[in-house]
């Protein structure tokens, strides 16, 4: 199962990779379609409900066709939209290949962390989610290039991820057996701990709910920095769209820094204790945010990206403790199209709020959300503690 673990990390690599591209080439990209600023928001949206959508019916999906085929497929779809959006002449066909994008990750993305939450330890959870970390950690920085270039542009940015996603595939192609290998040695176990439960009586369950929530203002968070984090500093301290890249590139730095560190803490530290840190330090980085530093205030993306690194990995690692391993597929996948579904509605309503006002907001709105994490998971917690 190690052969097939190395594979999994570089997979992680890829879901990584177009996730921080549109964010950091909005401010360039908006103005070559004629696009207001502000549709951001309404193309992130549309894009979440299919890859939220997807996560909701993952479950049935990877039991029928198994990891390694639906992982396969996925992957090759984010290569098909990837070349499709850097040769998009206006925002409706970008859309249409976003919806593309979305699709291939939702899938793949529940099936992986499910697998990864039944079969590994907590550790390996955390680091194949620093794998996500660096692969948006490098996408900025190549858009960055482009985008300062000149005569480069944000769709030579896209075709280059587009490039490497494929060589990802081909990877992934020539491990099918490992992934048929493993899934055959597990395929009983599977079947005695794998449901399919119906959707309204699993949110009945105590505490699913409230963990779902955490999740989501966490995505808030996530989201609304990733989508408009470039825009916020090119905004507010009037610095130039490839300098905003790079700022934002140790953003997403620090949630692998911090998935890195989370990793080696696991070996003692249990999920819960994992979130709570990751959130303190979080915390501690908006409150840098919102110091009058001037653009030096930009520092708190490292802070906030550490911080954010071990929420989001162990919260859905700690759902088959939590919640029993019955459906655990099916509650992964709820979680994720929630805190999905939930995320990128928050991030919408922050996008409104920062352009119709001000971008100065954004460290106020940030800690608004961080409290509303840190109840929501409290509250599961403690529910949860009731019940033993």
């Amino acid at each position: 199962m190690a052969s097939l673990l190395i594979v999994i990390y570089i997979v992680f690599v890829s879901l990584g990779l177009p996730d921080s591209l549109f964010g950091v080439a909005w401010p360039v990209v908006h103005k070559d379609f004629g696009t207001p600023e502000s549709f951001a928001s309404v193309y992130s949206i549309i894009t979440s409900i299919c890859t939220g959508g997807v996560s909701f019916v993952a479950g049935k999906m990877l039991r029928k066709f198994g990891t390694g085929k639906v992982t396969l497929f996925s992957t090759l779809l984010t290569v098909i939209a990837l070349f499709g959006i850097s040769f998009s002449p206006n925002i409706v066909l970008m859309m249409f290949f976003s919806v593309l994008l979305g699709y291939g990750a939702g899938a793949i993305d529940t099936g992986l962390n499910n697998f990864i939450s039944l079969h590994y330890e907590a550790r390996h959870m955390n680091w194949l989610h620093c794998c996500w970390g660096l692969g948006v950690t490098i996408s900025p920085l190549i858009m960055s290039y482009f985008l300062g270039g000149k005569t480069g542009s944000w769709r030579n940015g896209y075709r280059v991820v587009a490039l490497l996603q494929l060589a990802i595939t081909v990877v992934i192609l020539f491990s099918l057996k490992k992934w048929k290998k493993v899934e055959s040695q597990v395929e009983e176990k599977q079947e005695e701990t794998q449901g399919s439960g119906k959707l309204l009586d699993l949110l009945k369950m105590k505490g699913v709910i409230t963990s779902i929530l955490s999740m989501g203002f966490y995505c808030g968070m996530e989201f609304s920095l990733g989508t408009w984090g470039a825009t916020y500093a090119v905004n507010t301290f009037l610095i130039s769209p490839d300098e905003a890249a790079k700022w934002v590139s140790l953003y997403f730095g620090g949630i692998m820094i911090g998935r890195v560190i989370a990793g080696f803490l696991s070996i003692k530290a249990n999920d819960n204790t994992l979130v709570r840190g990751g959130i303190i330090t979080a915390l501690l980085g908006i409150i840098v945010f919102a110091l009058p530093l001037g653009k030096i205030s930009l520092a708190g993306f490292l802070l906030i990206g550490i911080g954010f690194g071990p929420v989001f990995p162990s919260i859905l690692h700690s759902v088959p403790e939590r919640f029993g391993t019955t459906y655990s597929a099916d509650l992964t996948g709820y979680h994720m199209g929630g805190a999905y579904g939930t995320g990128f509605a928050l991030q919408l309503v922050y996008g409104y709020l920062a352009t119709a006002t001000t971008f100065k907001i954004t460290p106020y709105v940030l800690l608004i959300l961080c409290i509303c994490v840190i109840l929501a998971n409290e509250k599961t917690i403690n529910t949860l503690k009731k019940l033993k």
